[in-house]
């Protein structure tokens, strides 16, 4: 039996936050959506999600006003758009406590290349660029390629931030 969405005796904004972004596989949807993800095909490509769950993930995000939804693609709202300090915080404290630090990603402002830090401040000039302003690059010593689908090579090479892939 599937436990329940909803927290309906919670007074709590992290419970209806949860509502939304809590169930398994949306905030990788959401991390793959800043990635530059767009295409339907290439969410399910790249997650191996099961078709139903992605379109019951997809739809709650749109219904919800987190994504908007045209004839083929999915982006990011305003309102999706701010997530992105929640989604930072988990990417750090993954880092942190669960992935080698060889194996990490690096973010780098686009305006001037320095690396962001934790708190996502630029190294280098000292500003908190938005997420449109971030060059994600690959793990320096990445794992060896065994995903081939457009995403995953996508993500083998710098890639802009919320740039369509």
């Amino acid at each position: 039996m599937a436990l329940p969405r909803e927290y309906p005796s919670e007074n709590c904004p992290i419970a209806r936050s949860l509502e939304i972004i809590g169930e398994r596989w949306t905030l990788l949807i959401m991390r793959d959506a800043f990635f530059g993800v767009r295409r339907f095909s290439d969410f399910r490509n790249h997650l191996d999600i099961p078709k139903a769950v992605l379109s019951d993930r997809l739809a709650l995000l749109v219904g919800q006003g987190v994504l908007a939804k045209n004839d083929t693609d999915y982006t990011l709202t305003a309102k999706g758009h701010r997530l992105w300090p929640v989604l930072w915080s988990m990417i750090n404290w993954g880092n942190e406590n669960y992935v080698e630090k060889p194996r990490r990603r690096t973010y780098v402002h686009a305006e001037c290349d320095g690396v962001i830090d934790q708190d996502g401040r630029c190294g280098r000039c000292g500003k908190t660029p938005d997420v449109a302003d971030l060059i994600v690059h690959p793990p320096r010593r990445p794992r060896t390629p065994s995903r081939d689908d457009q995403v995953s090579q996508a993500l083998r090479r710098p890639h802009r931030m919320l740039e369509p892939i």
